[in-house]
């Protein structure tokens, strides 16, 4: 299926929702009774206009204050594919919030006034999408109508944050720059007929050039479980059930199994009991392999390992703390990578991303919640060393704490 998964960022009041929800409107995604609930709100507001945020603020608390407080995951679709938005709040206190719905999104957009253009909350977003390697960013520079349609606000926003692309280059990452006004529509769905000056595509055209299935050099299977039915029709059947991640996988695949480093290749793959030839990115398969090679739960089934591949026990990464309680050196997690759950120990906080996200401060003695810090991390079992760079799927992690069972924080090895 066609889907692409897109992630909202912006500071408060920016439109977002307003945004999200135009989306909707324009490409006729609202339920009948959702578009007659938000007219009638909008004429009890004495509103001229529709008030389209209240398509994406779905819960009670966020209806009375306007604004949003957790990720809402919205669904639409035109007839080329389907869109799935994360929509995050603006608020610094809901950064964590923000990186859980852009880490597994392929497209983000940053939204800025184009009366105050770049400002703190800004810097943190684009960190963050920078940080998650973000494909493709679309810098949406919203309320045009606010400022009248004047080319010189957009240029102004654009040139801030080419300030902080510059200091941060990917070449990975793609960006579109968009003037728009998501409550009046200019340049969202369809181009605006206010900004002549503007020669590019609206917010949904380039939504719909990205490619949602592009592949990885080398397929890999985090095992979730080994299954052996022990039946008299599938009496010697020893396979590995997981998902399909990086690249397809085919029968006569030479695998190597991680952490022991084996050696075998691809049997078979069986999806509902019937056997295929290859089996897609993202689809949970069984597989069975050739010679009989020791595999259990948390082990990688792997194409093409990195050459220079390592199994280590000490990492260093990249950490966004997401707990209320202080981190501080010496302590002790639980360590979720893939489908494995180890203990480790944070031996030392290296330094921390400063507020504007320009420098970094060495001497830390703590991270404080929403902070961004490089950690030195002890495990009590190997694992391959693969960074965020190499495969997003394979270089990240949580730490949970042993006591709350809270995630604590989302690691990205380096």
């Amino acid at each position: 299926m066609n889907v692409l998964k897109i992630a909202t960022a912006g500071s408060v009041d920016d439109g977002k929702s307003t945004l999200i929800g135009r989306l909707l409107y324009d490409t006729q995604s609202l339920p009948t009774d959702k578009l007659e609930a938000i007219k009638k709100s909008s004429e009890k507001k004495g509103y001229d206009y529709l008030d389209l945020s209240l398509a994406t603020d779905g819960l009670v608390a966020e209806r009375e204050q306007g604004i949003t407080i957790d990720v809402a995951h919205i669904y639409f679709s035109t007839p080329d594919r389907s869109y799935i938005i994360a929509d995050s709040p603006g608020h610094v206190e809901y950064t964590r919030n923000m990186i859980t719905g852009a880490s597994t999104s392929k497209a983000s957009i940053i939204l800025i006034d184009a009366r105050k253009g770049v400002v703190e909350q800004t810097f943190r977003h684009f960190y963050i999408n920078h940080l998650l390697q973000t494909s493709h960013l679309i810098i949406a520079v919203n309320k045009m109508d606010l400022v009248d349609y004047d080319e010189s606000a957009f240029a102004k926003a654009v040139q801030q944050f080419q300030s902080l692309l510059d200091k941060h280059p990917s070449e990975k990452r793609k960006v579109h720059f968009v003037p728009v006004s998501a409550l009046k529509g200019d340049n969202v769905v369809s181009k605006s007929a206010e900004m002549p000056w503007y020669q590019g595509s609206p917010i949904l055209e380039n939504l719909s050039k990205i490619d949602t299935i592009a592949e990885d050099s080398q397929s890999f299977l985090q095992v979730q479980n080994v299954i052996r039915p022990k039946t008299e029709e599938y009496h010697d059947y020893r396979g590995f059930a997981g998902r399909i991640r990086g690249a397809h996988l085919s029968i006569g695949d030479q695998i190597t199994v991680l952490p022991s480093m084996k050696t075998s290749t691809v049997d078979g793959i069986y999806f509902n009991g019937a056997k295929y030839d290859e089996a897609p990115v993202g689809s949970s398969v069984s597989v069975t392999l050739k010679d009989e090679v020791n595999v259990d739960r948390g082990d990688i089934l792997m194409t093409q390992p990195p050459a220079d591949l390592e199994l280590t026990k000490n990492i260093q990464a990249t950490i966004c703390w997401m707990d209320s309680t202080p981190l501080r050196p010496r302590t002790k997690f639980h360590l979720q990578y893939g489908t494995q759950r180890m203990t480790c120990r944070v031996e030392q906080i290296t330094s921390k991303k400063s507020a504007d996200f320009h420098q970094d401060i060495i001497d830390v003695d703590q991270l404080e919640l929403n902070d961004i810090a490089t950690i030195q991390l002890k495990l009590s079992k190997p694992i391959p060393a693969i960074t965020y760079d190499q495969s997003k799927e394979l270089g990240r992690f949580i730490l949970i704490d042993p006591q709350s069972r809270n995630t604590a924080a989302v690691g990205f090895i380096e």
